[in-house]
């Protein structure tokens, strides 16, 4: 079945749910048009009966609407990605739902990635600036074959946005942190070594993030898990993007 984006559109505005709608709002959730009755699961089995379709995505994404622009973040084609696109939705973003949905689901699997995490690391407009560190954290479980100097080289712009006290771009820099920590042994006591020296600086925010970070990173489950991990293969050393 050949679908277009009028048809979506209606089908998406069939569900109408005030109650969800005030209910993401809560959590910070707030965009221009929300109807509130789709939840992920229902998006994502959406998505897989339309399937790949990236002129359809960029439709739906004009619309304006939380639910359409989620789903195009779901069968958009990473591989067609270009950078003008890239940012245009990255400058659209106005919750951190569809900013971390967009990261995860489609930007992470870009060949432009690496990129865009230096890129938008130093921008001003908050969402932007959370989507640098959604995608580094993305990063970490998605390119599997990068070698550790590509996460190693995040970490000064870890440790430079450290200081934002926005809390969306906050929790952003703590996940890339966390996550970076997490992927291997060489890495951990990296992203710890960077957390002790954020929990010396004058800035709560920096200190919050060092004392959260720390936390699961010294864990005794994450220690366990990585001395369990196998010796490390040879990676790629150089970077993409």
């Amino acid at each position: 079945m050949a679908w277009n984006c009028a048809e979506i559109l209606r089908l998406l505005a069939s569900r109408p749910d005030p109650h969800a709608v005030a209910g993401m709002a809560r959590y910070g959730i707030v965009a221009k048009r929300v109807h509130g009755g789709w939840s992920t699961p229902q998006l994502k089995k959406l998505a897989r009966e339309i399937g790949r379709d990236h002129a359809l995505a960029q439709e739906l994404w004009s619309s304006d609407v939380f639910e359409a622009r989620a789903l195009a973040t779901m069968i958009a084609d990473p591989q067609k990605l270009t950078a003008r696109l890239m940012d245009t939705w990255a400058m659209d973003f106005d919750n951190w739902a569809i900013c971390d949905g967009a990261c995860i689901n489609v930007f992470r699997y870009s060949p432009l990635a690496q990129q865009k995490c230096r890129e938008w690391s130093t921008r001003p407009e908050e969402f932007v600036k959370r989507a640098a560190f959604a995608l580094m954290a993305g990063l970490t479980v998605a390119d599997k074959a990068a070698g550790n100097e590509v996460f190693l080289n995040f970490l000064p712009l870890i440790r430079r946005a450290a200081v934002d006290d926005r809390n969306i771009v906050k929790k952003g820099v703590n996940w890339a942190l966390r996550q970076i920590g997490k992927r291997n042994a060489r890495l951990n006591r990296a992203a710890i070594a960077v957390a002790r020296e954020l929990r010396r600086l004058d800035s709560r925010s920096a200190r919050w993030l060092a004392a959260d970070a720390l936390r699961e990173l010294e864990s005794a489950a994450v220690q366990r898990r990585l001395q369990a991990q196998p010796p490390p293969r040879k990676q790629r050393k150089t970077a993409r993007g």
